[in-house]
C-alpha cells in the first residue's frame, strides 16, 4: 500500500508539454527586423535627387545674352552724329576755287545775208574770217581790254587779263569792233554785238595749268552793204 505514490510520474509529464514549444514559436515571429532591412533599400531617396534637374534651369540664365544686344542699340545712334561733319568739309573747298579762276571768252562772228539785212536773225549768215572783236572789264579802277580775232569759221577765243578773274566777270562786256570785210564791216547789236554783250559761263577748264572759266558770247553779225 506504500507504493501508491506513482502519482509523481504524471506530474512529470504535465510538466513537460506544451509550455517550452509555445515560447520558441513566439520568437520566430521576430523577424520584425527583416522587413526594416527591406524598407531600408526602398531608400531610393538618393535617385529622386538626380531628378533634381535644377541645374539645367540655371543656365537659361541667357538673360546676360540680353545686355549685350542693347549696347549694340546705342552705338547705332553715334554714327549718324558723324555724318553732319563731313558734308560741312566739301563745301568750303568750292568757294576758293572762282577766286583761282581766270576768264577766257569764245564766241563766233557772221555776215547777214542781204536777204535779211537789218533783221535779228542770221538765216543765210556767213562766218567772217579776220574780224577783230573787244573785251571790256570795268572790275578794277582801270578799264581792263583783251582783242582777239575770227578764224575762217568766224570763232574767236580770248583770254581776259590775269587782274581779272571769274568774280569780275559780271562786269565784262564783248562786242564787235571792225570787220576785214569792205561789204560787210557795220556792226549790229545782234546779241549785244555793238553795245557789249555780257558773259555767260559756260565750263570750268585748265590751261598751262592754270584754272580758267570759260565764258560764251554772241554770236555776232555785221550788216552788209547790199546794192
Amino acid at each position: 500500500p506504500t507504493h501508491p505514490p506513482v502519482y509523481p510520474p504524471p506530474k512529470a509529464p504535465k510538466i513537460a508539454p506544451v509550455y517550452p514549444p509555445p515560447k520558441s514559436p513566439s520568437k520566430p515571429p521576430t523577424y520584425a527586423p527583416p522587413p526594416k532591412s527591406p524598407s531600408k533599400p526602398p531608400t531610393y531617396a538618393p535617385p529622386t535627387k538626380p531628378p533634381t534637374y535644377a541645374p539645367p534651369p540655371k543656365p537659361p540664365v541667357y538673360p546676360p545674352t540680353k545686355p549685350p544686344t542693347a549696347p549694340p542699340a546705342k552705338p547705332p545712334v553715334h554714327p549718324p552724329t558723324y555724318p553732319p561733319p563731313s558734308p560741312s568739309p566739301p563745301k568750303p573747298p568750292t568757294y576758293p576755287k572762282p577766286q583761282r579762276s581766270l576768264v577766257a571768252v569764245q564766241g563766233v562772228v557772221f555776215c547777214k545775208s542781204c536777204k535779211y539785212a537789218g533783221s535779228d536773225t542770221l538765216l543765210g549768215a556767213k562766218p567772217i574770217l579776220g574780224a577783230t572783236v573787244k573785251l571790256t572789264c570795268k572790275n578794277t579802277k582801270y578799264k581792263q581790254e583783251a582783242t582777239a580775232k575770227t578764224d575762217k569759221n568766224g570763232y574767236f577765243f580770248l583770254q581776259a587779263p590775269k587782274t581779272v578773274t571769274s568774280f569780275g566777270a559780271h562786269k565784262c562786256t564783248v562786242s564787235l569792233v571792225s570787220s576785214p570785210m569792205a561789204k560787210c564791216s557795220k556792226p549790229s547789236d545782234l546779241h549785244g554785238g555793238l553795245k557789249g554783250a555780257t558773259l555767260r559761263p559756260e565750263k570750268p577748264f585748265t590751261a598751262n595749268k592754270l584754272p580758267f572759266i570759260l565764258y560764251t558770247v554772241g554770236p555776232f553779225a555785221f550788216e552788209p552793204k547790199c546794192y
